[in-house]
């Protein structure tokens, strides 16, 4: 079955992009796929003369820009349409949410609208998104311009156009953040391996830790920019295989949703691989007549989060009020977890059965 997966390489300047193009290639390639690379539509349209500075307005250089990402998009997925590969994997350097990074939110509801799409529709047309940190911060030695001659930002406007971006992604259902904490080439090892494991290539494993917390302060997170709210629906699939876990999810907000199936496969040693599919409308209504009746269906809130270099997703379900349940992605078994103090962490229920929404649907533990 012929499989097309568009991912997304974003991050700030100098977080080490350019590079990382090759490194996906040479390992990407090993795993069977086709790999097509969409280049950043900023550096071409200011090389070529088109700029913030050469533009009647700023919203007109973006509107343009955009326009051209929307296009080579399109034309890229209708190349991997027609190409004979089974696995296709496109990579697009920089995405459309980038660019609300250098407008206001106002501005870019309304270029989104006038281009016939939402912020929402534009974000979670990726399948993935993953964030290299910029140099400027953890790896300051090796912040510079020369690479790239589109680029102006001093260290400090990096960094802080670095927290914007991570901003701009968050609430995207697979953002995975790559700092700065080893060399640069386990930097990009580790964006390999992150890639290799959203695509569910053998040894390829999920690294997340869970926990209780009491219940946040739900309306200062609604009121935080590197916090947004997500509203899922998860259903569970009847499954012929005992070691295989399939659900379904609707998931978005304000009326515009994605549609994802999933597969959790458990291996003999315990851990579990993970792949997903993009559905439509029309698929995921179809498959919700293979619901597994025995379960309850799932419905809850999730507030994406990044902090300190970290993705947080905070889950609160309408059956507990003193309590959610707060997931990190981790980019290694060893990573450190830094928790925002205005969390309060109750206990690590990371290998504890009852709390994984399966058993959730089937169970409801009673609260700390």
């Amino acid at each position: 079955m012929k499989s097309i997966t568009k991912i997304v390489i974003t991050g700030g300047p100098c977080g080490g992009k350019s590079t990382a193009m090759t490194w996906i290639e040479s390992n990407l390639s090993k795993h069977g796929y086709k790999v097509l690379f969409i280049p950043e539509t900023a550096s071409e349209l200011i090389l070529g003369g088109v700029a913030p500075w050469t533009v009647n307005t700023n919203y007109d250089f973006q509107k343009a820009l955009v326009s051209l990402q929307i296009q080579k998009e399109r034309v890229f997925q209708m190349a991997a349409d027609n190409m004979e590969d089974e696995k296709i994997l496109i990579v697009a350097d920089r995405g459309i949410l980038d660019n609300k990074a250098y407008m206001t939110n106002e501005e870019f509801d309304s270029l989104c609208h006038e281009l016939g799409g939402s912020e929402i529709s534009f974000r979670d047309n990726y399948d993935a998104v993953f964030h290299l940190v910029t140099a400027a911060q953890g790896a300051s030695k090796f912040y510079t311009l020369s690479n790239n001659k589109a680029r102006t930002e001093t260290p400090e406007q990096a960094i802080a156009m670095d927290q914007k971006i991570i901003s701009c992604w968050t609430g995207h259902p697979y953002l995975r953040i790559i700092d700065n904490s080893t060399d640069f080439t386990n930097k990009m090892k580790r964006l390999v391996n992150e890639i290799t494991q959203f695509l569910g290539e053998p040894d390829a494993f999920e690294d997340d830790q869970k926990y209780i917390i009491r219940m946040p302060d739900l309306e200062q997170l609604e009121q935080m920019p590197n916090c947004k709210k997500i509203d899922i629906i998860q259903t569970y699939l009847s499954s012929p295989d005992p070691d295989m876990e399939i659900r379904i999810r609707q998931r978005g907000s304000r009326g515009n949703y994605i549609y994802v199936k999933t597969k959790k496969i458990t291996t003999p040693d315990g851990r579990r691989v993970e792949t997903e599919q993009r559905l439509t409308p029309d698929e995921y209504l179809n498959l919700l007549m293979d619901a597994d009746t025995s379960l309850r269906q799932i419905r809850k809130n999730r507030y994406c989060l990044t902090e300190n270099n970290l993705y947080f997703e905070i889950d609160v379900y309408p059956f507990w009020q003193h309590q959610a349940i707060l997931e990190v992605q981790l980019n290694d078994a060893e990573q450190q977890v830094i928790f925002p103090d205005y969390l309060s962490v109750i206990r690590d229920v990371t290998h504890l059965d009852a709390y994984k929404n399966r058993s959730l649907a089937r169970t409801i533990p009673p609260e700390d």
